[in-house]
């Protein structure tokens, strides 16, 4: 099944700009910004033998992929285990998306998710209980593997195939590599936990079960939200164009994953998980005591003296 794909004509939207540029004269043009829309997520299930329809969430999204996006979210939330228990998908006419349930809801976790915004997967959670991982995590330390300086190559990849991006300049990006560093399909939105959400559901969607030999790229900074989206699906391996946070590092050291940050075309950070990177000295050892930082030269293959 081909990955599916946002629709550009939907997530843009023109805007006669006027641009100032120092000692030259001003320039009137379209410009060609990303949409910024809500939507609202809701879950149909029985509930003593009558059907309830409840709102769990509105985000802000850039539209398309809204179906991937809604199966994601309630996956990486813990919502929902499996896509299986999901018998009906229902477009709404204004912004809403509502998905029919076929098994039993964690009713009080589901007050816990009501509102996100495009910037922040974690500051719509109503309580910090929100923030719990309610789903068993066993990652395979020896798996997926990336020697270093494949790890390199892997923002201009996903630059490459920023479709929407390339027209407005605005999104960020969630991409999956398999085990061989090859390219598996990207997501993009204004928001970076929805463009990991579009991409986890999709790749449910097209019928994947096990996360556990893909890495998965943000384009961003690799915040507490996206390791936890990350861990909740047993992805152990995440690479970062950004900062991670303090709790993501945390978090990523206590279950056992790979986190990368300040991923550049010649240099990276490694802060956990260094037995799923090849061509790395026995400084990886001391990653328990603090963070470890890499600069990688291409020419060599390995951190300089």
């Amino acid at each position: 099944m081909p990955p599916p794909a946002q629709n550009n004509s939907s997530s843009i939207q023109g805007f006669g700009v006027q641009r100032y540029i120092t000692d030259r004269p001003s320039v009137r043009f379209l410009d060609q910004i990303a949409v910024e829309d809500p939507l609202e997520i809701a879950l149909c299930f029985r509930r003593r033998r009558l059907l309830v329809r409840k709102p769990v969430s509105i985000t802000m999204r850039t539209p398309g992929m809204d179906q991937e996006l809604a199966i994601g979210f309630l996956y990486t939330e813990g919502i929902i285990h499996t896509v299986e228990t999901i018998s009906n998908i229902e477009i709404g006419p204004a912004s809403s998306i509502t998905l029919t349930i076929d098994s039993e809801i964690d009713l009080q976790r589901l007050e816990r998710h009501f509102y996100a915004s495009s910037s922040c997967g974690v500051c719509g959670k109503s309580s910090l209980q929100a923030l719990a991982m309610n789903r068993e995590i066993r990652l395979d330390p020896a798996r997926p593997r990336s020697e270093a300086q494949s790890l390199l190559h892997l923002p201009q990849i996903v630059r490459q195939k920023q479709s929407i991006f390339e027209s407005t300049g605005a999104l960020h990006a969630a991409a999956f590599f398999d085990s061989g560093s090859g390219f598996v399909r990207v997501c993009e939105d204004v928001g970076r936990h929805n463009a990991v959400d579009k991409l986890i559901g999709a790749e449910l969607q097209s019928g994947r079960k096990d996360f556990s030999d893909l890495m998965i790229f943000v384009s961003g900074r690799a915040g507490f939200e996206l390791v936890q989206k990350s861990l909740m699906s047993g992805i152990p391996f995440m690479a970062a164009v950004g900062a991670p946070s303090s709790l993501a590092v945390e978090l990523a050291r206590k279950y056992g994953s790979t986190l990368v940050g300040f991923l550049k075309k010649d240099r990276f950070n490694l802060y956990s998980g260094p037995e799923r990177i090849g061509c790395l000295d026995s400084a990886g050892d001391e990653l328990s005591g603090h963070f470890l930082n890499l600069e990688i030269r291409k020419s060599y293959g390995h951190p300089p003296a």
